[in-house]
């Protein structure tokens, strides 16, 4: 039955298949961090001799290797997916996804810093199987729909935080069940992404109705993707908008875990129940709070505020005394994420055309790409030369100016059709 009502509907197919890709995703965010950064942890992978500061900066070129792979691979992926269609770049993307994760449980086992490396990169490059979401959903949804419909996706990728998370800290402590180590969450992960490729095999229908097989692919897409966002009059402000925001928003992700586990001594459990706990917030954001604020407001009025707001709950959490007020702010700071990334997204698909939507999609996965692959590289450094809290305090910083560019840019937009009018 409900493989008959997947197939129905494919909305439900791609909801599975994200959030059992970011459920991968997820798995690892309680264990990664600190196999480089916590000498005391049993899953610790750098030697005695070799100082804390150094793994700061190794966490932050895993984790760079990752968004560079998006970089590069995420508009040729979009392309591919107007070329052939969604549904054959997800099957190699998630099948991507699993090969990666299974090289990374490898590298483990071995300590293989270097192949390590290469699977957070394989990683990154199947991780472009975001656009291709992005587009198909496009392909099925009428404008007015479109922003609840990216909502249920961001969803998806609460949920997977939600599960992920916790299951990482769950299977990565031998305490609870003998033979678990720091590799199986991510041998679990190569698990699911098995499973996924099959779901969408057996249950997705082709959503690309535009489908051109003579389409010219054009390999150096990603740098010319940066530089064609700054040409596109209309949507430039919103790329510029989304690139300082998703540069902040990673300055966040890529030390939140080793700050936590600094200030407040989090183990990889406690880390996996806190960004649970986060994930339910913003699955309820993006799947209740989004819909609802679409009814009553435009994304433009939305984003004015919730920008704003992201950057200054990130700024917060450095000022908490103890976890409890940091569970009591958490609510707060998942709606304003959860409202930030739909309607960003929302915008500029609305604003691009139904036969380019995998093209315009894959240049603005190209912009977050390079967005998030800046800060792991600074803020390793940075948090090597200071302390954990500083990458948080960029990252305030930098999405507050993203809310500041926005507001400037609305205020320009008006003046100018205001004067159209005259």
């Amino acid at each position: 039955m409900m493989f008959i009502m997947m197939k129905q509907n494919p909305l439900s197919v791609l909801f599975l298949t994200i959030f059992l890709d970011m459920l991968g995703v997820g798995i690892l965010i309680p264990v990664m961090p600190l196999l480089f950064t916590n000498p005391h942890s049993s899953h610790y992978l750098l030697g005695a001799g070799l100082a804390p500061s150094f793994g700061y900066i190794l966490l932050g070129l895993t984790i760079a290797l990752y968004s560079f792979g998006q970089f590069i691979a995420a508009p040729i992926i979009g392309q591919f997916s107007d070329k052939f269609g969604r549904k054959r770049m997800l099957i190699f993307t998630v099948v991507g996804s699993m090969c990666a994760h299974a090289l990374f449980a490898i590298a483990l086992s071995w300590k293989a810093i270097p192949l390590l490396l290469f699977a957070r990169l394989v990683g990154g490059v199947s991780g472009g199987n975001i656009v291709v979401a992005q587009a198909a959903i496009a392909d099925i949804s009428k404008p007015e729909d479109r922003v609840k419909n990216f909502g249920l996706i961001g969803a998806a990728f609460g949920l997977g935080f939600v599960v992920g998370p916790f299951l990482g800290g769950r299977l990565a402590d031998p305490t609870l069940v003998s033979w678990f180590n720091a590799t199986t969450p991510f041998w679990f992960a190569a698990g699911l992404s098995l499973v996924n490729a099959i779901l969408v095999v057996r249950n997705l229908k082709e959503t690309n109705v535009h489908v051109s097989h003579s389409l010219h692919i054009d390999w150096s897409r990603a740098l010319k993707n940066i530089r064609h966002a700054l040409s596109l009059k209309e949507l430039r402000p919103l790329f510029i908008t989304n690139f300082l925001y998703q540069m902040g928003f990673a300055f966040y992700t890529t030390f939140a875990a080793v700050y936590f586990f600094a200030r407040f001594g989090f183990t990889e459990a406690m880390l996996g129940n806190y960004f649970a706990y986060v994930g339910v917030w913003i699955v309820i954001s993006q799947a209740v709070l989004t819909r609802l604020a679409a009814k009553h407001f435009t994304s433009q009025t939305i984003l004015k505020s919730s920008l704003f707001w992201t950057g200054l709950l990130i700024l917060l959490i450095v000022l908490l005394p103890r976890p409890f007020w940091l569970l009591l702010s958490t609510p707060f700071f998942a709606a304003v994420i959860g409202l930030s990334q739909a309607n960003l997204t929302a915008l500029i698909s609305r604003s691009a055309g139904a036969n380019i939507q995998g093209e315009v999609l894959g240049i603005n996965g190209s912009v977050q790409a390079f967005a998030m692959m800046i800060p792991p590289l600074v803020s390793g450094v940075l948090v090597a030369a200071t302390e954990p809290a500083a990458s948080l305090v960029v990252a305030g910083m930098l999405t507050i100016g993203a809310g500041v560019y926005f507001v400037n840019h609305m205020k320009r937009e008006n003046r100018d059709s205001t004067r159209r009018n005259k």
